[in-house]
This record gives C-alpha cells, sequence and structure tokens, in this order.
C-alpha cells in the first residue's frame, strides 16, 4: 500500500492557552515495500506524525491518501484502514491486556470478525513469525521480559496481516542485545513479508543499519528526506538541532581529515570496513 500525506497540519488544543502546532504543512508519500526511519529529537512531531498514518489522529487540515483515496472523505473506512497500517506504540507491552499471550494475540483478528479457530490459527503464526516460545502461549503476558513483551504485542499487529506496520521507539528501555533483537526481527518481517516499515527512532546507529530512507523532523517540519548517506552528510547541520550521525560517520570525517581517502558516506561499519580495506590496498599498505 502507498500512503501519502499533502500539506498536513495538526493543532493540539485549538483555541485554548495551550494551543500548539506540532505539525507543519507536511508533505510526505509511503510507498509500497519501503523501510522509512523517522528521527528528530524529543518533541519535533513524530508520534504525532504516526498517529495521522492510520486515522487515530484527524489532521488539522491538508489531506490524507491511502492507495490513492482520501481517508477523510465520507464513507471511507477507517476501521480497514487501521487493520492495514498496524501502529506499534512506544512501550508497547502497554498495549497488552488479556489473561494470557495467544488470547492477547486473538483479540485483533477476533475483533475483524474471525472466528475462534480461525483467530488461533493467525495468532500462533504471528508468534511463531516474531519468535515467541509455545511455552510463553499460555502465560499472562505481564510476566515475560521487557524483549518478549515487545514481541507479543508486534505479534498482536502481525496477526491483522497489516500492509504497513508502524512502530513508534519499539526499542525504547531495552537494553543492547534486547533492542538488537528487536530491530533484527522488525528487518526481517520486512524481507520475508515484504510489508512497509515505518520505524521512529532518535537512535542514528539502528536506522543506518536498516532504513533505505530516512526523514528528519525538526519542530514539526520536515528537515530532511534521503537515503541514510545523503542525510549523514548534514551531520553539522543535525547536530544544531539535537541530533547526531552514527560513530561511524564521524570515524570516516576524522580520517578523511588525516588524508585518507575513504567514503565519508559510508553509515554502516560494514561500508567503512570496506572503505578502509580499499584504501590499504591502493595505498599498498601491509
Amino acid at each position: 500500500m502507498s500512503l501519502k500525506l499533502e500539506k498536513v497540519n495538526y493543532v493540539y488544543s485549538t483555541g485554548t492557552a495551550y494551543e500548539r502546532q506540532a505539525l507543519k504543512d507536511i508533505d510526505l508519500e509511503i510507498a509500497d515495500g519501503e523501510f522509512v526511519a523517522l528521527i528528530g529529537h524529543t518533541g519535533c512531531g513524530k508520534s504525532t506524525l504516526v498517529q495521522h498514518l492510520n486515522g487515530l489522529l484527524k489532521a488539522t487540515s491538508g489531506a490524507i491518501y491511502e492507495n490513492g483515496k482520501n481517508i477523510y472523505e465520507d464513507g471511507y473506512d477507517l476501521r480497514s484502514l487501521r487493520s492495514r497500517v498496524g501502529l506499534v506504540f512506544q512501550y508497547p507491552e502497554y498495549q497488552l491486556f488479556e489473561e494470557t499471550v495467544i488470547k492477547d494475540v486473538m483479540f485483533g483478528p477476533k475483533n475483524r470478525g474471525l472466528n475462534e479457530e480461525q483467530a488461533r490459527e493467525k495468532a500462533l503464526l504471528a508468534l511463531k513469525q516474531v519468535g515467541v516460545d509455545e511455552k510463553y502461549f499460555e502465560q499472562a503476558p505481564f510476566e515475560l521480559s521487557g524483549g518478549q513483551k515487545r514481541r507479543v504485542a508486534i505479534a498482536g499487529i502481525l496477526a491483522m496481516e497489516p500492509e504497513c506496520l508502524v512502530l513508534d521507539e519499539p526499542t525504547a528501555g531495552l537494553d543492547p542485545r534486547g533492542r538488537d533483537e528487536i530491530l533484527s526481527l522488525v528487518s526481517r518481517l520486512h524481507k520475508e513479508r515484504g510489508i512497509s516499515i515505518v520505524l521512529v527512532s532518535h537512535s542514528m546507529e539502528d536506522v543506518a543499519n536498516y532504513a533505505s530512507r530516512i526523514v528528519v523532523m525538526d519542530h514539526g517540519k520536515i528537515m530532511y528526506d534521503d537515503t541514510p548517506a545523503a542525510v549523514f552528510e548534514h551531520w553539522e547541520e543535525l547536530e544544531k538541532v539535537g541530533l547526531s550521525a552514527p560513530q561511524v560517520t564521524y570515524v570516516m570525517q576524522l580520517l578523511k581529515k588525516d588524508g585518507w581517502d575513504t567514503d565519508t558516506g559510508a553509515t554502516t561499519i560494514r561500508e567503512a570496513l570496506k572503505s578502509i580495506l580499499a584504501e590499504y590496498e591502493r595505498a599498498g599498505k601491509p
């Protein structure tokens, strides 16, 4: 599926002393099967923006199109959109509420009208896809580790068979191992199922390793929208708005200043290593 936002504005508490514009003339298109990262400092509008993608929030002005259809037109099926654009909130374990893991994951399919057997089939497949062991299926989800809770929450969305998966800071509060496991899972789902991914994050290392496109937000506006390499070329500008490039970017910049003919557009360790080894060979160094 494709999603397109045209001149989208959103104002909180309109007409009150607390009025605040969170989104300002947002133009954004997410193509079918893309892996897009949305980054920016706290309060820049990232979470507000993604809640527009499945109609949880309605734009104050502007339009949003799903496969060319305006989601604000009379008669548009918002309920269907919300099943096809799955939103996993920050700290998704707060979305868990059923007495067992399997019942929690079955809730979405049953809410769509599937019977018990059909819903269970969808839930079992989703739990398998996210790597939750069978021994946890009849346990209360609240007894699981943070990483396992995230997996169950993601499974609950996957059981709805979304065409686009939106994850708002899915690794918040996890240790490095848990973070890597969740991001690797999301990457695998993208490759195996071909669904669109929108990943909200403040970690440049994360987005550099997984996303093919980065959208940078600042004060409710889109600052950059490009490939990771092109975005991180603006590392000095990113620092001015409270962000930073991946560590690899800084290392390659320093090597360049020291006379190495390295690729300053490298955004991952693998790319950096390839560039450094190529420079060693070119210079005839041992």
